[in-house]
């Protein structure tokens, strides 16, 4: 009996993490939150603007911490793709969840 409700429990949680794994934004959602959240002002997904591509962010911030990445997000960063400053990002703009999704998208790319 022990050995059936562990076995479930198991599963039960290998189900769990599968499905975890499997959430994250699709590509409509993720440009919704690019205009929201005003980033797609400056950025794109594959072509430099004002700011770099985004694919050229996951190349260069690859390995970091989400959370360091969501702080220079919202407190701005100056001096790290060229002279341009990147403002802050609000959460009035992005909260903080919907900035944790997309930075990990972006990091995808």
């Amino acid at each position: 009996m022990k050995i059936r409700i562990a076995a479930l429990g198991c599963a039960a949680l290998t189900m769990l993490a599968t499905t975890a794994g499997n959430a994250g934004l699709d590509d409509a959602k993720a440009q919704e939150l690019l205009k929201t959240g005003g980033c797609a002002l400056c950025h794109s997904v594959d072509k430099k603007g004002m700011g770099p591509a985004f694919k050229d962010v996951a190349q260069k911030r690859k390995g970091e911490a989400i959370g360091t990445l969501e702080k220079v997000v919202r407190s701005g960063s100056k001096g790290t793709y060229g002279s341009i400053p990147m403002p802050p990002s609000s959460q009035e703009k992005i909260s903080d969840a919907e900035l944790h999704e997309l930075i990990e998208w972006i990091l995808k790319k």
